[in-house]
């Protein structure tokens, strides 16, 4: 933790949100402008996200150290005496360290997308040059956590603040500059990294760990980013613990588990009517869809075709052409054929498959033709 998060507001609307949190700004990207974070309902590791931070030169708060570790301050570099301001800007989730020189792969990235807060407690280290100069706040609507229900089943949720306000999430950053023939040495590459603590009664549940989340403009806020704090201390720690606020935690679809699917859906509670993906919801659409069309009479097609469509009911007014011709041939014939006389009908009113009924017929007399039976067999004979 924290693999995945969600984040799909405009710089402008994260600006809004945030002035409205007391967390003003001198500086921000555009919504346009070639610079703004990807929005995405599932942020992935390598996607440029939204971080708010102390405007400060690319080395971080304090005075400027030689490759020494000496201070070598300048009338420029005295920006901790002076009354700090912030900014929002574009980096790159999975930090990069500033030495190094050529790009990483993207294993090597997803090794530095997280930052234990035990791992700051000692000095030392591979965030000892960030903590104490290079501290941020990664800006989210909430996070992901996979729930194990099985050998090989996972079952993603989604968490947010219960009261709905972006969540504020302590991290630090770092600017590399990358050599090499291959490699551009002009552009400066901005990347930051979440500080995660242990989870809280709420999330323990899900995961043992939990992104570090401080309450927008806050003390302890204030104190984070304050850039006069350059140096890493005990009180800077102690802010890192499991957040005490209320949680709202529920499962989603699964499919927030691939990488690079977006969706509003991703957020919304796998059983909420709001969901598209909802099995209910989703037989519930189709019977509408159903039920439209069969209120949907189509007239051209039934009088081309002379077939009534099977998901309209067959009206007694509205008879088809091939049947009403069938009527009409009907008729006809009962006008050619005679009427039988009342002689000619059977009492029972049924016609035997051994009896003549009526009339024998008439003999011929002109017998040159014909032979009686009996007659054919004597000549034989």
């Amino acid at each position: 933790m924290c693999g995945r998060y969600a984040l799909a507001l405009r710089p402008s609307q994260i600006r809004r949100l945030l002035e409205q949190d007391n967390m003003p700004m001198a500086e921000w990207p555009e919504d346009d402008g070639g610079e703004e974070p990807r929005q995405s309902y599932n942020f992935a590791p390598g996607y440029h996200g939204v971080v708010y931070r102390a405007d400060t030169p690319d080395w971080g708060a304090g005075p400027r150290r030689d490759e020494h570790g000496d201070a070598t301050t300048t009338a420029s570099d005295k920006s901790d005496t002076q009354t700090p301001t912030y900014k929002m800007q574009t980096m790159k989730w999975g930090l990069v360290p500033f030495w190094t020189k050529r790009r990483p792969d993207y294993g090597s990235l997803m090794k530095t997308i997280n930052c234990r807060d035990d791992s700051l407690s000692s000095p030392g280290g591979m965030w000892a040059s960030m903590k104490g100069r290079k501290r941020c706040i990664v800006i989210a609507q909430g996070f992901f956590e996979w729930l194990k229900a099985g050998p090989k089943d996972k079952v993603p949720h989604y968490i947010k603040r219960k009261d709905g306000r972006l969540m504020c999430m302590a991290g630090l950053w770092d600017c590399a500059q990358y050599e090499g023939p291959n490699q551009d040495t002009t552009d400066k590459v901005y990347t930051y990294t979440i500080i995660t603590t242990d989870s809280n009664s709420q999330l323990r549940f899900l995961h043992d760990r939990m992104p570090v989340i401080l309450e927008p403009g806050s003390k302890a806020m204030q104190t984070w980013l304050d850039p006069a704090r350059y140096d890493w201390s005990p009180e800077l720690q102690s802010l890192l613990k499991p957040w005490d606020g209320e949680l709202e935690i529920y499962p989603v679809t699964k499919d927030v588990s691939k990488v690079g699917n977006s969706s509003p859906s991703f957020i919304i509670p796998i059983d909420s009517k709001e969901n598209r993906s909802n099995i209910a919801n989703f037989f519930s659409n189709a019977a509408k869809k159903q039920q439209a069309k069969k209120s949907e009479v189509k007239t051209e097609e039934t009088s081309a075709k002379g077939i009534v469509p099977k998901t309209e009911p067959v009206e007694t007014t509205l008879i088809s052409p091939m049947k009403r011709k069938l009527e009409e041939n009907h008729e006809e014939l009962l006008s050619k054929t005679p009427k039988a006389t009342k002689r000619e009908q059977p009492r029972s009113g049924k016609i035997s498959a051994t009896k003549n009924v009526g009339k024998s017929p008439v003999k011929s007399k002109d017998t040159s033709g014909s032979h009686k039976i009996t007659k054919f067999f004597a000549n034989s004979a």
